[in-house]
């Protein structure tokens, strides 16, 4: 049994396809299934249920899976351990970010980032938080972006910063300077996104929303906060939105943002990793970099951190 062995398993119980999981790791597929077979002669077991379409794990595979990435991470950090002593930044890293933070914090680091650590490969991908922790879990994600906190005792985490929520409402008829309490917001007025984005959950869980769908209107799933501030415009609601992205709204836009009464409801926004903690000199690169370049721009302290765990 080699490690060589156990990484090409893991490739093919994260694609279920023996030709994508080959790409994966750089080998041909015949290598590839070669060595699997070997190694399922060796352990007298099948791995992979193959006449299934796409290709399954077996019961007995699974627990297998389970321990073979328990011994592929801590075969990595030996190589991080070497890096780390050595002072080394850089190999590849796949980073996550969440939707609703991706375009506004991307462009404010990753150049930043990419131009001071340039021996670091980033692989970036906007996943769901369900992804995301489902990915690092997997070890197919060293690290990502995204709000908490989060109910999983495997996942740790480092706050970048506190961003607060911002309530859009074209029609509300009250100066810009007056400050809302949280029970002044009518839920059913509420312009919100799809399902799937944590934000919503914190706005649900803010609201304590408890609207009856069946008598709405009309029902919006809308991914994109852009949408929302239109359909606001039209008198359909109002919304809310993180504080990072009203900064690049026009000024007539900005007329129609309120704001909330101190402690301001907020989302933690964090880079988060297994608890594995496996290429950690990339990770506290990532959050130094993404400090040092957000404090600038958001500073905000007495707020009501509001999670982003759906609370149904």
């Amino acid at each position: 049994m080699t490690i060589t062995q156990l990484k090409y398993v893991l490739a093919v119980a994260q694609f279920q396809n023996f030709t994508k999981a080959a790409e994966k790791v750089f080998v041909t597929q015949p290598t590839l299934s070669m060595q699997i077979q070997k190694l399922e002669d060796e352990l007298d077991v099948q791995i992979f249920d193959r006449s299934k379409k796409p290709i399954e794990l077996t019961e007995t595979g699974k627990k297998i899976v389970t321990q073979a990435r328990n011994i592929v991470n801590e075969s990595d950090r030996i190589q991080d351990i070497v890096d780390q002593e050595k002072g080394f930044i850089g190999g590849e890293f796949r980073l996550g970010i969440i939707p609703t933070v991706m375009p506004t914090l991307l462009p404010m680091f990753l150049n930043n980032f990419i131009n001071r650590y340039s021996k670091v490969k980033l692989r970036l991908e906007e996943l769901t938080t369900e992804n995301i922790l489902e990915r690092l879990n997997d070890g197919s994600l060293d690290a990502a972006i995204a709000a908490t906190p989060l109910e999983d005792t495997l996942i740790k985490k480092k706050v970048l910063y506190y961003e607060p929520f911002v309530i859009y409402n074209p029609s509300s008829g009250k100066p810009s300077s007056e400050k809302v309490d949280v029970e002044d917001i009518d839920p059913d007025k509420l312009l919100l996104l799809e399902d799937g984005h944590c934000f919503k959950d914190s706005v649900l869980n803010l609201c304590r929303n408890s609207r009856d769908t069946q008598e709405e209107r009309f029902s919006l799933m809308s991914g994109s906060f852009e949408t929302l501030i239109k359909l606001a415009d039209e008198g359909l609601g109002m919304t809310l939105l993180p504080y990072l992205n009203t900064e690049e709204l026009h000024d007539r836009k900005k007329a129609n943002l309120r704001y909330f009464k101190e402690p301001t409801p907020a989302r933690e926004v964090s880079l988060i990793y297994h608890r594995s903690e496996l290429k950690m000199q990339i990770i506290e690169a990532l959050h130094q970099i993404i400090t040092g370049v957000v404090k600038g721009a958001i500073a905000f302290h007495n707020v009501n951190i509001i999670s982003p765990v759906s609370q149904k």
